[in-house]
């Protein structure tokens, strides 16, 4: 452990001058839980700490990284932060002298009605094996799985002039996911695959059903799909369920989005953009049902907090706003070199990573529409829920994705089942084909604790709510 009162003295006894200097301090602490087909594998529970100082000066930029808290230690990090900005000020693309360096203050914490340590471990494991044991109520279930990942996290944020935020950080993330076979045909349904992550305590398992309803539904489900037919093979409506509608906005909209992305900073690793600077403010994004905003002050989801890694205050802003192409997800840094409306969304994913832009909660505002009135509105088409699979070029473009779970739609009703349903599209095109958007009550709150960008890689946590919504003339096609 670290004294924080020693660290912040320390730092701020730096010798900065002429300079601008931020230290970001990170402390985990992680708990993970599993039952797989009623066996419990061992608990695993883990600490970090560490700090990164970054050091602006002049155009120049550098940053370090440590887990030495001593004064020493500081010292030297904070030395080589200096060397690296000093080195870099006549070769930066960025002219960091004139970006206004901020000086933040303020306080955040997760909302949590029922503290993680106020459910003993030993009825964690107890639920776990509970839902274990729903799950194989059913035939032909060959390997269950439930899981819970636990991470506490406290940022503090400390500039050279005055500026200090801390934010307490509990994410839960729950995983449910069975698997059935019989006479060669196997299918996997899970609880939104990892899609049902939110901050908070205990009380996220009612949040996301992660109960025992849950757990039989779809054991029931997974053995439907056993006898039911492949997914037909055509073009038609398409309704996708919020779980669906998660990976789609993630990959479809937030990643095209980042303009570090667009400006080509990703290109060797992740990819770049279809979108280009001159879109935004003018493009035709989607249809005007399409209303798409960052949003980290949501309560609970997972990509909330109150400043961003380089001290910029979250606000909801308009990403798309009927259909229109209105900013990029960008931080102060991207907007200086673009010139372009951003949000504050620069985020690192440890101490030992600097800040880039990434997505926070990205959500779909909610439309008019009943999810029965969706339906009714079909002659022909499919229902689909439940991320499968997922595929998107690296441009993020044209995509193809399966889900686990598919109905068919008939003269608007939901009829039989299909298995392996698939469908496949271009982001520009899918998204004006929205045809209606769900109301409030068919909204969920969803989270995904895994999207990775940058070099060195940072897997990140990103919140997402989304109604559900019907797209018109899409291809669909089966897995077999």
């Amino acid at each position: 452990m670290f004294d924080l009162g020693n660290v912040k003295k320390w730092f701020r006894e730096l010798p900065v001058q002429g300079e601008f200097a931020t230290i970001r301090i990170v402390s985990s602490h992680s708990e993970n839980i599993s039952v797989r087909s009623d066996v419990l594998s061992p608990v695993s529970s883990g600490n970090d700490s560490g700090y990164m100082i970054t050091v602006y000066s002049g155009d120049g930029s550098g940053y370090a990284a440590s887990t030495d808290f001593s004064q020493d230690g500081i010292k030297k990090t904070y030395g080589l932060a200096k060397k690296w900005a000093e080195f870099n000020k006549t070769r930066s693309v960025v002219p960091f002298s004139e970006i206004e360096m901020l000086n933040p203050n303020g306080k955040y914490g997760s909302p949590i009605e029922r503290r993680w340590e106020d459910m003993k471990l030993g009825d964690k494991i107890d639920y776990l094996k509970m839902l274990n044991l729903e799950m194989n109520k059913e035939p032909n279930i060959v390997d269950r799985m439930a899981s819970l990942n636990f991470i506490r996290k406290n940022v503090w944020y400390i500039t050279s002039q005055g500026g200090e935020t801390l934010h307490e950080f509990d994410y839960i993330i729950p995983f449910l996911s069975l698997t059935a076979a019989k006479e060669g045909a196997i299918q996997r349904r899970s609880r939104d695959s990892f899609a049902i992550a939110m901050q908070g305590g205990i009380e996220v398992f009612e949040k996301v059903g992660f109960d025992r309803e849950n757990a039989i539904r779809l054991a029931v489900e997974a053995n439907e799909l056993l006898d039911a037919p492949n997914c037909p093979e055509g073009k038609m409506d398409l309704v996708l369920d919020p779980g669906q509608m998660v990976l789609q906005i993630h990959e479809s909209i937030g990643h095209p989005l980042e303009i570090d992305r667009i400006l080509g900073d990703e290109r060797n690793y992740a990819g770049t953009s279809f979108v280009t600077p001159d879109m935004i403010g003018t493009f035709k994004y989607g249809s005007e049902l399409l209303n798409v905003t960052f949003d980290p002050t949501v309560q609970g989801e997972f990509g909330t907090y109150l400043f961003d890694d380089d001290g910029n205050k979250a606000e909801k802003e308009y990403m798309i706003e009927k259909g229109i192409l209105k900013r990029g997800l960008g931080s102060n840094i991207s907007q200086n070199r673009s010139a372009l409306p951003g949000v504050a969304n620069s985020r690192a994913t440890n101490w030992n990573r600097p800040p880039v832009d990434r997505m926070a909660n990205l959500n779909m505002e909610p439309g008019n529409s009943t999810f029965d009135e969706m339906v009714a509105s079909v002659e022909k088409g499919i229902f689909m829920k439940t991320n499968l699979s997922w595929s998107i070029d690296d441009s993020r473009n044209k995509f193809q994705f399966g889900c686990e779970w598919g109905q068919l739609i008939e003269n608007g009703k939901l009829t039989k089942v299909v298995k392996n349903p698939n469908y496949r599209g271009i982001s520009r095109y899918f998204w004006n084909n929205l045809k209606m958007v769900g109301n409030r009550d068919t909204l969920e709150i969803k989270g995904v604790p895994n999207c990775g960008k940058a070099e060195p890689n940072q897997a990140i946590f990103v919140g997402h709510a989304s109604p559900a919504a019907l797209f018109a003339g899409v291809e669909v096609f089966g897995g077999e």
